[in-house]
């Protein structure tokens, strides 16, 4: 049996992704790869599909009157990318997201860019009233291809102890 399976019949294994409660420790550092380049078609289908109107982030000729010259990443989308790069790590055991704060845009992110994300463990505590899962929070940091801060924030987990969740049975 290798790291990350579990054998569920003689000679057949399954799979499995991401921590259990027990697993976490405070000021550890997840790195979720791969990273992910960001294409204008990615930035335009987001954009239009939550109904942003702003231009900035899908009208070439308006973009280029703005500070940066071209059109910028929907915030939201790279939000949303920061979270999908962390699952596997961090939250495919878990039973629900109970909040995201301290939401910072810190740095433009545009189409052409490749994003990287990392998560590291904040907090952890038993949860006080279901015994079987805990709660964990992480600082999601997302980095540029040059390495430049453009987005962090806060986000909490219900995650299932081990034996407890149905990624067990």
């Amino acid at each position: 049996m290798r790291e990350g399976s579990i054998e569920v019949a003689p000679g057949r294994y399954r799979e499995t992704f991401g921590r259990h409660f027990e697993d976490f420790k405070e000021g550890d550092i997840y790195e979720h790869r791969p990273g992910r380049t960001i294409t204008d078609a990615d930035n335009v289908w987001f954009t239009l599909l939550t109904m942003n109107t702003h231009p900035a982030h899908f009208d070439y000729e308006f973009a280029k009157k703005t500070e940066f010259g071209k059109p910028l990443v929907c915030s939201p989308f790279t939000v949303a990318l920061m979270v999908g790069m962390s699952v596997s790590d961090v939250s495919q055991k878990a039973v629900a997201n109970l909040g995201w704060s301290d939401i910072k845009l810190t740095g433009p992110l545009f189409p052409g860019d490749t994003l990287y994300a990392e998560s590291e463990v904040v907090e952890k505590r038993e949860s006080k009233s279901r015994p079987e899962q805990g709660i964990v929070t992480v600082r999601t940091t997302g980095k540029n291809q040059h390495g430049d801060v453009v987005c962090t924030f806060n986000r909490s987990m219900l995650i299932w102890k081990r034996g407890c969740g149905p990624m067990d049975s």
